[in-house]
């Protein structure tokens, strides 16, 4: 449906709700309390405030709304691990969250989101924390991923199945950030310093080419959050994948201008549209000393592939070990060992994005460590990988592990043994939870390299400006803002209410007061940072307006009792 459609559509309801009393004779049962979840405010002063302002907007609908800020740490448990059907109020695990998912390189390709966040193949154990189930949208997700010779085709699926999330309203999207970093350019060249498409300078490219300019070859940085773990087969959040990145290989990594590139593969080789050889590169090590050889390669691919039958509701389902993964290797059909450097993938069907969603995807595990741990998991009910935590992990990238606590810090050092030995010597990541005591730590010198800040960028901005020895980058993210619905249970499973709610979002208020210019306005899960894939005519809106979602919520049937309470249409 076009703008102009939707905003005459939207018109007529408002006139419609000029036109008849408030309340109705034969209204359903009142809309029962809602709980909008975030973060704290001294965690991320920005989504706190974010969602402070819209459950005020909400609260003008007739509907009785909490605002529940609680940590990070607590908000993944919530959020991202209890998934139910149950229709019981005490057995849901969430009904709406202020969320985020961030700039990673292999979202580079719009796969990812496209298939991951929505394909119902994934509401039990992957992205699809919502519940989203709709098998138009999965026909789409599906279609792109095999449409490989025609990228013009591939494009007119992925602004469909835009089309169709943003109709159907499950993530309201609201704003992609510019990511502000702070570098202390006394201590690095910032001429090393590399901005990679969509993610800006906080990214590997950065971290093993800065030069330092004085004896100290250490690199300081922070987080907000705690680091929760680090395992190849599990993504833990951001931070902990700012980590990992460093310290696993990937076949393939995704070079600045958002290109997959050989990386631990010295090639890669299309045979066919199916079957693709790889090669690795001489030489290279894991951190114990043990070489990287082909069959750690596959056994990479196929640790995200086991798993085991499960019964659920009376019909068995294959539960992977791996479920953070499993989405990324799942179209992976056969894995032949040529020799001790060279493999062959053979694909289930033809793929446009396994380079970037696959080969630059999953981490390079040792098979000598992880086949044992795998095995040993197959044998035991309800555990999978996420559980496991190695006391010093063992990869092969240009970092190494020396020593951390999630809680609190992780210490790298360069790997002398890789191909690519960073320039700096070691990389330090403390957790801050604390935002003023970040600012005093890069204003005071004892961090060097700001790259996550969760608050006003206008302070960063005010703080360069104090400070000639510090410099401000920033640059639009691949990824976005957003505040998720669980649409397994009412009211959120009705498509009118979510739409109703995405008028509540004052998006240029937001981007204005809250973010200080610092973000580029969202509506879908593909980031104005991809401009290829942006190239979708008339996006439906969702303007702010109050009177609007009103109007949308009354041509659906509900209505408002004497004192205001918004009910569900009759029946």
């Amino acid at each position: 449906m076009s703008r102009k459609l939707i905003s005459i559509a939207v018109l007529a309801m408002m006139m419609l709700a000029l036109a008849l009393p408030v309340t109705s004779q034969s209204m359903g049962e009142v809309v029962p309390p809602i709980i909008v979840h975030s973060v704290t405010q001294a965690e991320r002063p920005i989504e706190y405030e974010t969602t402070r302002l819209v459950v005020e907007n909400m609260r003008e609908l007739g509907l009785e709304v909490e605002h529940r800020a609680i940590p990070w740490a607590q908000l993944i448990d919530e959020i991202w691990y209890s998934r139910t059907e149950e229709s019981s109020a005490a057995d849901r695990p969430f009904q709406m969250t202020h969320w985020r998912m961030v700039g990673r390189p292999e979202r580079s390709d719009p796969d990812e989101f496209t298939y991951n966040l929505f394909h119902s193949s994934v509401r039990d154990g992957g992205y699809n924390f919502i519940g989203y189930n709709n098998p138009e949208y999965d026909a789409l997700a599906e279609a792109q991923r095999v449409e490989v010779a025609d990228k013009e085709a591939r494009l007119g699926i992925i602004c469909e199945a835009q089309q169709v999330i943003r109709h159907d309203m499950v993530n309201a999207y609201f704003i992609h950030p510019l990511t502000p970093q702070v570098v202390n350019t006394a201590v690095f060249n910032p001429d090393s310093i590399t901005t990679q498409a969509g993610i800006g300078v906080h990214n590997f490219w950065t971290w093993i080419g800065i030069e330092p300019t004085t004896d100290d070859k250490t690199l300081i940085t922070s987080t907000t959050s705690f680091l929760n773990s680090f395992n190849p087969l599990e993504i833990a959040g951001d931070a902990p994948s700012r980590v990992t990145e460093m310290t696993w290989d990937r076949l393939m990594r995704i070079n600045p201008i958002g290109v997959p590139e050989p990386w631990a593969a010295e090639s890669v080789v299309w045979e066919d549209q199916l079957n693709v050889v790889v090669t690795l590169r001489e030489g290279m090590k894991w951190h114990d000393g043990e070489d990287v050889q082909s069959d750690d390669a596959a056994y990479s691919f196929e640790a995200a592939l086991a798993g085991t039958m499960q019964t659920k509701d009376g019909e068995e389902r294959f539960q992977p070990e791996a479920p953070d993964y499993y989405p990324f290797a799942s179209n992976v059909a056969n894995i032949e060992i040529i020799d001790d450097l060279s493999l062959r993938f053979t694909l289930n069907t033809p793929s446009a994005a396994f380079e970037t969603s696959s080969l630059a995807k999953l981490n390079l595990i040792p098979k000598h460590i992880w086949e044992p741990i795998i095995n040993d998991l197959l044998t035991q009910d309800d555990a999978d990988v996420d559980s496991i935590q190695e006391e010093i992990p063992i990869g092969s990238g240009p970092f190494k592990y020396v020593a951390f606590d999630v809680n609190e810090f992780v210490y790298l050092e360069a790997f002398e043994d890789h191909w690519a030995r960073p320039n700096i010597d070691a990389w330090i990541m403390n957790v801050l939870p604390n935002q003023e005591a970040t600012l005093g730590q890069i204003q005071a010198g004892e961090m060097n390299f700001l790259w996550e800040w969760p608050g006003d960028p206008g302070v960063l901005q005010s703080i360069v400006d104090d400070n000639e020895h510090l410099d401000l980058f920033s640059a639009i993210s691949i990824g976005m803002n957003y505040f998720a619905f669980n649409v397994r249970y009412a009211p959120f499973d009705d498509v009118t209410f979510r739409q109703a709610v995405a008028h509540t979002i004052p998006q240029q208020f937001i981007i204005d007061n809250i973010f200080n210019g610092l973000a580029a306005p969202a509506d879908s899960f593909v980031s104005a940072a991809l401009e290829y894939w942006r190239q979708c005519d008339d996006l439906p809106t969702y303007d702010f307006s109050i009177e609007g979602a009103r109007a949308l919520l009354e041509g659906a049937g509900y209505s408002w009792d004497d004192d205001g309470r918004l009910h569900y249409p009759a029946g």
